[in-house]
């Protein structure tokens, strides 16, 4: 009664189950390494928040690529705001996802190096080829502390270093290329300012980043799993059926028997 799973149809049904229980049983890693992930950035994040402040200088240094260890480590840099060379970054969404700029300007340290701050979002202007209205930054030596972040590429943002801009914008953030503009040495990376806050409160400062949430990956891992678990019971309750059905079909056509001799 089993010969029915030669079957050109049940062959392909077959294979098409083995084919899914490995796939989903993939998958099913894939968000769970996505859930690690996201945890322990979670924690590396709530981490260097919480890490005392410490110069910039300690953990980044010209040319250098600032680690993943590093990221969002609160540093301070005591210099003066180059407004010059102030640069705005294009396509940068606000708190509430409102579409604007990133103000990007240099601050010249004591010994002539300068380091990149993000002092926060502005919104765009009506002529987006025009440099937009930036309020000023403060004048005089300041002491800026921030969260350092590193260099943005295309790779890790997804974001298109677009040619031919408007002057004085660009799209990404990049120590190598402010350095060239500057004509001065730039320390690797740059400080997302947190303090101290701008008068009226323009540019927008950043927000800290989540890392209270923890997504859905691992909720989808759980159901990958039971799905790759439902392909096998499904099968067996199809075979079993299958089987019912063609049990049923023989008793319904087998011939009766003939009447016996009075």
């Amino acid at each position: 009664m089993y010969r029915f799973l030669l079957s050109r149809q049940w062959v392909i049904l077959t294979l098409i189950g083995l084919v899914l229980i490995p796939t989903m049983i993939e998958l099913g890693f894939w968000q769970f390494h996505r859930h690690q992930h996201r945890v322990a950035q979670n924690t590396l994040i709530a981490k260097n928040l919480r890490a005392k402040p410490v110069p910039v200088t300690e953990l980044t240094s010209p040319g250098h690529t600032v680690p993943s260890a590093d990221y969002w480590r609160r540093v301070t840099a005591t210099g003066t705001f180059d407004t010059a060379h102030e640069v705005v970054v294009r396509r940068r969404t606000s708190a509430d996802e409102r579409i604007g700029f990133h103000v990007l300007t240099p601050l010249v340290l004591a010994d002539g190096r300068a380091v990149l701050i993000n002092r926060g979002w502005i919104p765009t202007a009506a002529d987006q080829k025009a440099f937009p209205s930036v309020p000023p930054a403060p004048k005089g030596t300041v002491t800026v502390t921030g969260r350092l972040k590193a260099d943005e590429t295309t790779k890790a943002s997804g974001i298109k270093d677009l040619a031919g801009l408007p002057p004085r914008q660009i799209m990404l953030i990049s120590s190598a290329q402010q350095a060239k503009a500057l004509g001065r040495t730039v320390l690797g990376g740059y400080l997302e300012q947190t303090a101290p806050v701008p008068a009226g409160s323009s540019p927008e400062l950043i927000p800290d980043p989540d890392h209270d949430s923890i997504g859905s990956h691992m909720a989808y891992a759980v159901q990958w799993w039971l799905f790759t678990a439902a392909v096998p019971v499904g099968w067996v309750i199809l075979v079993r059926r299958e089987k019912r059905d063609r049990e049923a079909a023989a008793a319904h056509t087998a011939p009766e028997p003939a009447p016996a001799n009075a």
